[in-house]
C-alpha cells in the first residue's frame, strides 16, 4: 500500500437518526497537508472514524489506495494500521495505565514489525522525535501528566513511520511553548513526505501545518482554502461565526 491515498467518497454516515455527514469528498496523500475546521458537533469525529474504518458509512466510501477500508484482508488492515495513524486527544483512553511507556512503545513497533514494516528503531529513538528523554521509558501510562501523555501519544504515532498522519486535537494539554516544538516536528514529518489532516480548534497550529483547510458546517464542507484566508475573508455564514468565535486565534493570524 505504499505511497497511496487516503479518501472520502461522497461519505453520508451516522449513528442512526439524522446524517452527520451528508456527502463529504476529502483526500489525503503522503505529503499533503489539510486541515478540517468546525464548531462541535460539525461532524469532524465522525468523518475521522469513517477514514479510520471504524464507521461504516451509509452511503459512499472511504479508501486506501484504492481499496474500501472496512473492507481490507486481514493482513491488509494491519499494514493500514501502521502506515495510518491516528493521534486523539485521549489517544491512551484503551491502554492498561499501569503499562509503561516502554512496553507501549515496543508493542507498536512490533506490530509495524508483523505488518512488514519494520523501522530499525528503538523505544527512545521514538521518544526522542517528541523532545523526551529516556527516562520516561520506566514511567507508567498512569503516572503522566497531560502534556507527557499527549507526547506520547504522538510519539507512539510516529513510532511506524506512517505516510498518513491524522491529528486530533493533538495538543490541547501542552503549553504554548511546548506546543510550538511539536508542531515544528510535525511540520518537518510533512517536508519528510508524510500526508497530514489536522482537525483541531487551534487555528494557529493548523495555519501552520496545512495548505489547505476545510470549514465542516451541517456534514458538508462548505468552504476551503488556507486559514488565514477563510478567517480573513469568510464565505460562508458557519466560516464568519468561526471567525468572531476566535479572534484571539485570528489575530494570531496576522
Amino acid at each position: 500500500m505504499s505511497g497511496t491515498a487516503l479518501t472520502a467518497q461522497d461519505v453520508w454516515a451516522g449513528y442512526g437518526g439524522a446524517p452527520v455527514l451528508a456527502g463529504i469528498d476529502l483526500s489525503i496523500a503522503p505529503g499533503e497537508t489539510v486541515g478540517l475546521i468546525g464548531r462541535s458537533g460539525a461532524g469532524k469525529s465522525t468523518l475521522i472514524q469513517v477514514l479510520l474504518g471504524l464507521n461504516k458509512p451509509t452511503q459512499g466510501r472511504a479508501t486506501y489506495g484504492g481499496r474500501t477500508v472496512t473492507r481490507l484482508s486481514r493482513k491488509e488492515k494491519k499494514g493500514f494500521r501502521a502506515t495510518v495513524r491516528a493521534v486523539h486527544q485521549e489517544g491512551l483512553s484503551g491502554a492498561d495505565p499501569r503499562m509503561t511507556v516502554e512496553r507501549l512503545l515496543l508493542n507498536t513497533l512490533g506490530d509495524a514489525r508483523k505488518a512488514g514494516l519494520a523501522t530499525g528503531q528503538q523505544p527512545e529513538d521514538v521518544l526522542a522525535t517528541v523532545g523526551m528523554e529516556p527516562r520516561f521509558l520506566t514511567r507508567t501510562l498512569q503516572s503522566l501528566s497531560g502534556g507527557e501523555r499527549q507526547r506520547v501519544v504522538l510519539a507512539n504515532a510516529l513510532a511506524t513511520r506512517p505516510e498518513i498522519l491524522i491529528l486530533d486535537e493533538p495538543a490541547t494539554a501542552l503549553d504554548l511553548a511546548l506546543r510550538d516544538t511539536v508542531t515544528d516536528r510535525i511540520a518537518e514529518l510533512t517536508n519528510a513526505g508524510v500526508g497530514l489532516l489536522v482537525v483541531s480548534h487551534d487555528l494557529r497550529m493548523v495555519d501552520r501545518l496545512t495548505a489547505t483547510t476545510h470549514v465542516l458546517a451541517e456534514g458538508r464542507i462548505v468552504e476551503s482554502g488556507p486559514v488565514r484566508h477563510l478567517m480573513a475573508d469568510p464565505q460562508h455564514a458557519e466560516t464568519r461565526a468561526l471567525a468572531e468565535a476566535l479572534p484571539d486565534a485570528i489575530g494570531g493570524l496576522r
